[in-house]
């Protein structure tokens, strides 16, 4: 059995990679919003934080009632609690990765969790 899963993705609005990577610790998703599109809905999380990376474009991210603008090359982290919606700008459309993980479940990374051969 392999130790690594490959896919390409396609310019779909969104596709999770979950199932099509057999991930056991992380929801991740690549989501595409044409212009002047948003996410159909409100929501919000019981458990799991949120880290999304924009990829291109523009638009904005609606939390709390507050007003965040997103562009290329920004990363952003929303608590599980906090109510969300995205939108891409009017004359543009936003490709984002979105990383879900449950919050405070973080117990080593980097340095401390890598092992270096030699």
């Amino acid at each position: 059995m392999s130790k690594f899963s490959k896919i390409s993705v396609a310019q779909d609005a969104r596709t999770e990679l979950h199932d099509k990577l057999s991930l056991t610790g992380a929801e991740i998703s690549v989501n595409n919003l044409p212009a002047g599109a948003s996410v159909p809905f409100v929501h919000y999380h019981k458990q799991n934080e949120e880290i999304y990376a924009i990829l291109s474009g523009n638009g904005k991210a609606e939390i709390d009632g507050e007003t965040v603008e997103l562009k290329a090359g920004d990363w952003l982290r929303i608590s599980p609690e906090a109510k969300r919606q995205f939108f891409a700008g009017n004359d543009s459309a936003m490709c984002y990765v979105c990383i879900q993980v449950k919050e405070n479940s973080l117990e080593a990374y980097t340095a401390n969790d890598g092992v270096v051969l030699e």
